[in-house]
């Protein structure tokens, strides 16, 4: 593994513009036409998007050859924008409480509860791989699984404007990072039994990378999530919410490290292990769901 500085964080840069129009579209949508009827319009939309944007395709395609081991096709493209549309639609219902639409199931959560059992507030690293909303949404339903997220302070504002239509009071669970008080708001609710979850397949700003193995060729993973992890000091688990069609949902939590007693001189190495043990996870869970992983930009960019 070696570490660099990201050459300008192109997922900035693109500001993800499509990402966000289609949030804007698919909660008009879900308000005024209900689920089933907004269901049928997301075909239109990936096909729409498969068609028009063809920057997005290829590095889709160039995803889906590594996740799938075959070369992808135009309807693994259409399938992977499918997932996408369909999960930022299912954010509609999943904030207004809507858990009746939903299939959801929950793997390995004894081990998590196992560790809330030690002290109180484990930390989450996910990835853009299917819903990290389905855990967020289940939390506010389920007695003493209460869940805030960590995100970067750009697609913080522009989130938290989206969640305050939906539902208000999603927006509180949103700890802006990049304040000099973003550290003291995670501790807080670390302390008051919240997990905190962070998402580690993008970098933060100007953070520091470390390449790491995924699917089978070296890519530049954040530092960033890691290093917060290790300040917190807790346990930390990886969890991905996979959409696995329809109204079929699978949560899984798994053990990645645990920092609460890390000695400082330790850190360093232990980041580094957790990052890389990170990285084989994503892998192993984009082979599973393939079409679950939505970073349509070249995440293997070469510098």
């Amino acid at each position: 593994m070696t570490a660099d500085q990201p050459g300008g964080a192109e997922w900035r840069q693109e500001k993800e513009k499509s990402n966000l129009a289609i949030l804007r579209l698919m909660v008009w949508i879900s308000l005024t036409f209900g689920r089933r009827i907004g269901r049928l319009v997301l075909y239109g939309i990936a096909a729409y998007y498969v068609l028009c944007a063809p920057k997005a395709r290829n590095f889709s395609r160039a995803y889906l050859h590594r996740a799938l081991g075959r070369w992808a096709e135009w309807s693994d493209g259409f399938r992977h924008v499918l997932s996408f549309a369909s999960t930022v639609h299912d954010r509609i219902y999943l904030l207004n409480d809507r858990f009746d639409l939903f299939d959801i199931e929950v793997i390995g959560a004894e081990a998590l509860h196992a560790a809330l059992e030690k002290q109180p507030g484990a930390l989450l690293i996910g990835a853009h791989l299917g819903s990290f909303e389905v855990l967020r949404a289940v939390g506010r339903g389920r007695a003493g699984l209460k869940v805030a997220m960590l995100m970067y302070e750009e697609n913080a504002r522009k989130i938290n404007a989206t969640l305050a239509a939906i539902n208000p009071a999603a927006s509180e669970d949103i700890i802006p990072l990049g304040r000099m008080d973003s550290m003291l708001q995670a501790r807080d609710r670390l302390d008051e039994g919240y997990l905190v979850g962070m998402l580690a397949d993008r970098g933060l700003g100007d953070d520091s990378t470390v390449d790491c193995d995924f699917l089978g060729e070296m890519a530049p993973f954040p530092v960033g999530p890691f290093r917060i992890a290790a300040m917190l000091r807790r346990p930390v688990f990886f969890m991905t919410g996979l959409y696995l069609g329809g109204n079929r949902y699978q949560i899984h939590f798994e053990a990645l490290a645990d920092f609460s007693d890390t000695p400082r001189e330790a850190r360093q190495a232990a980041m580094r292990a957790a990052q890389q043990a990170y990285a084989e996870r994503l892998s192993h869970f984009c082979r599973l769901a393939p079409y679950n992983w939505f970073n349509f930009f070249d995440f293997w960019q070469k510098k």
